[in-house]
């Protein structure tokens, strides 16, 4: 059932490119018809080799489909398209990485967090103490107290500017941020991935443009040889 459905939303889509002439479907079509498929720039492909599965970038119909549900209807609004969608990106890149290292910083704090304050309960318990019950205790947790100055040191060289302690806190940003991060990556990698598209069929209608030029060149020599044979006789 899906798959006729599928079929027929892409016939459709087809239907509607015909019924306006359009450059970039008509060049799609000719690179079809003569490869069957799409020829992918892996050198000069920047946000295609940020995409791991790129067979469905190959496809045709799906860049006919790119094409029509964007509403491209010449190179120029592909050219517009994509310079639109690079500024977006390197936004959405500036605030991902923004807010990762905010991330990344905020879940240091955390893990030292957790191997610092068993420790310092148990300074602070042993500071609480005096006399025979102190050295009992001490001794105890000789281990545990022998790690407070080291564990305090690197505790406190991750906080910045007289930044408290406050581990609740932490955790509240931690889920905030990694919610906010996860929501711009998946922006990012869809920027990324519609980028990546533009890239292929601007990179088919150069090679496109030059088989046709080299055909050209092909056809007239054939043409220049029939010709002085033809004078030859």
């Amino acid at each position: 059932m899906s798959t006729n459905i599928d079929k027929i939303k892409c016939t459709q889509i087809k239907n509607a490119a015909v019924s306006v002439k359009n450059e970039v479907m008509e060049m799609i079509a000719k690179v079809r018809e003569r490869k069957g498929r799409l020829d992918l720039p892996i050198v000069s492909g920047k946000h295609l080799r940020k995409i791991s599965e790129r067979t469905a970038l190959q496809s045709a119909d799906n860049a006919e489909k790119f094409i029509t549900t964007r509403k491209i209807d010449n190179f120029e609004s592909l050219a517009k398209f994509t310079a639109d969608k690079e500024q977006r990106y390197q936004e959405l890149e500036t605030v991902h990485l923004s807010k990762g290292q905010k991330l990344s910083r905020l879940k240091e704090l955390s893990k030292m967090y957790a191997l610092f304050a068993p420790i310092q309960a148990t300074y602070k318990e042993s500071q609480s103490l005096k006399g025979f019950s102190k050295m009992k205790y001490d001794k105890e947790h000789k281990d545990s107290l022998s790690k407070y100055p080291e564990l305090k040191e690197r505790m406190q060289s991750l906080l910045q500017n007289g930044e408290k302690i406050t581990p609740k806190q932490w955790k509240a940003e931690i889920q905030s941020l990694q919610s906010e991060y996860d929501s711009i990556g998946k922006e990012q990698t869809k920027t990324a991935t519609e980028l990546a598209y533009a890239e292929v069929i601007s990179y088919n209608k150069k090679n496109l443009e030059r088989a046709l030029q080299n055909e050209s060149r092909q056809h007239n020599k054939q043409q220049s040889r029939t010709k002085r044979r033809e004078e030859e006789i």
